[in-house]
């Protein structure tokens, strides 16, 4: 018997790549995935339908997705009319990161885990291979896990919710070989923060880029439909 079988665990699916194989590793564990996509007003909206996609691969038993529309504040390339940068992976915080996006997507879920009975969440932040987002390093995880504790009923009563991050310390090649160790097909997921008109990822963005390299360290073929080869 599988150590988790017939356990709930919540997995924030955004439908690209990580989130993909986060929930992969739930599914891989035992559990029975409830998927929470956020709605944000995502420039990028096409990895809604990618989100669609994976929940169905990954047989979650429900997938909701929810509105919340973040453009009313903007402060980022992906909620607000500024441009997405596409001279490649720079230092310090890109202006694709959205304002404190974990931890208001983290809260939601952790609500929704608590009424559905589960004790464990999986989110796929990663504090190797990404743009420099101070929401994806492990500090921000181990402090959000001590206040889902102090915050929920069932943290009270002494059965905290767990949050699980288990691409935290991968490389995008790592995850990549997870992709494909799972037997997930990554064409499934999407990437890219400035879709082409006619749907392809644009290639230039640190997201495609990001995306691109994983699969070349990895040694696999990109299912990937680039306008322009990263």
């Amino acid at each position: 018997m599988v150590a988790n079988e017939g356990k709930f665990a919540v997995v924030l699916l955004s439908g690209g790549l990580d989130s993909m194989v986060a929930g992969g590793l739930a599914r891989e564990a035992g559990y029975r995935v409830l998927a929470l996509t956020i709605d944000y007003n995502q420039r990028h909206r096409l990895e809604l339908q990618a989100a669609a996609r994976v929940a169905s691969a990954l047989n979650a038993l429900s997938h909701i997705v929810l509105p919340l529309d973040l453009s009313a504040f903007g402060g980022s390339a992906l909620t607000a009319d500024i441009a997405v940068p596409k001279s490649g992976v720079g230092e310090g915080i890109p202006v694709t990161y959205v304002p404190a996006r974990n931890t208001i997507f983290l809260s939601l879920t952790l609500g929704m885990a608590e009424v559905a009975g589960a004790n464990d969440i999986y989110i796929g932040v990663n504090a190797l291979d990404y743009s420099g987002y101070p929401d994806c390093r492990p500090e921000f995880i181990e402090a959000f896990q001590n206040m889902a504790a102090l915050a929920t009923k069932a943290g009270v009563e002494g059965n905290p919710i767990r949050i699980n991050a288990p691409l935290q310390h991968m490389s995008k090649a790592d995850i990549v070989r997870e992709a494909h160790r799972l037997g997930l097909d990554a064409g499934m997921s999407w990437s890219c923060y400035d879709p082409t008109p006619d749907g392809k990822h644009c290639g230039l963005c640190d997201s495609c880029r990001l995306r691109s390299k994983g699969f070349e360290e990895a040694g696999l073929p990109d299912p990937t439909i680039y306008a322009v080869k990263p």
